[in-house]
């Protein structure tokens, strides 16, 4: 196995929307994160990546608001910002779609997408929520056959995006997927994959949290991996291969390439 060597990634001129500088988080004696750092730039998709136990999970509840971290600061849009609750997150524009997507299966897509946010004070206006729901799935290129069907009876890729779709009702500037091709077959991974696309073309920053190696070698700019908790290794796309993501995933080789690394599909300085 060729190891990758460490890399001076190209740089930036746009600031981060979103950065996190040694953040730690404890459940008891268990240390779950240890001074983790990250960036998140706006027209870009990061992977994050690691085995079971490396502290993927508890970094997005802690950027969702589930878990406050103990240590550590974050910033939005460059001020310094506290996260102690979903509702903080959701309020300073960071959307999660978590992988059990939490939709209702009795209801159809409209009322899935506004549920808790619907528009009518003394009555619903339906006319209104289908609109604005057809149009935020034709912006996503959405496979959808019609937004009054019942999401049961929905494929996964297209119960993804109606999640997703509803993520962005409220204009976030950061979506976290959550492991979004879990379980879904080829043709529906592509789907969710076109679609981390569209969210990329809107200018979101976007996280994907993913063990499926070819799935991020597609659709991601750049990679961090974490390990036991801790930062080891940062990928611009183009400048590794998936056996140095995975070196540095089971440990073969330690921090492999510098942090902040920045290389994207064709997306630097913002443009």
């Amino acid at each position: 196995m060729t190891l990758a060597q460490p890399i001076v990634p190209p740089t930036r001129t746009d600031p981060p929307v979103l950065t996190m500088r040694g953040m730690g988080k404890s459940f008891g004696a268990v240390q779950a994160l240890a001074e983790v750092d990250l960036d998140i730039f706006a027209r870009e998709v990061v992977a994050i990546v690691g085995d079971n136990g490396a502290g993927k999970s508890t970094l997005v509840k802690i950027l969702a608001g589930v878990h406050p971290a103990d240590r550590g600061t974050m910033e939005f849009e460059g001020r310094r910002v506290t996260v102690s609750s979903p509702t903080d997150s959701r309020d300073l524009g960071i959307a999660t779609v978590f992988q059990d997507l939490a939709l209702c299966d009795n209801l159809d897509v409209v009322s899935n997408l506004f549920l808790g946010r619907e528009i009518g004070t003394l009555a619903l206006n339906e006319i209104e929520m289908e609109k604005r729901s057809w149009t935020l799935l034709r912006q996503l290129s959405a496979k959808i056959p019609s937004v009054r069907i019942a999401v049961a009876s929905l494929s996964g890729g297209q119960r993804q995006t109606v999640a997703i779709a509803r993520s962005l009702l409220g204009d976030p500037k950061v979506v976290i997927l959550d492991e979004p091709t879990a379980a879904l077959g080829v043709a529906q991974t592509a789907e969710v994959l076109n679609l981390i696309e569209r969210l990329r073309e809107r200018g979101l920053g976007v996280v994907l949290i993913s063990h499926n190696m070819a799935d991020v070698m597609a659709v991601a700019d750049r990679v961090v991996v974490l390990r036991l908790g801790r930062n080891n290794g940062e990928f611009p796309i183009g400048q590794v291969t998936q056996e140095d993501i995975v070196a540095a995933i089971t440990g073969a080789t330690d921090n492999v390439v510098t942090r902040r690394a920045s290389g994207t599909r064709g997306h630097e300085d913002g443009s």
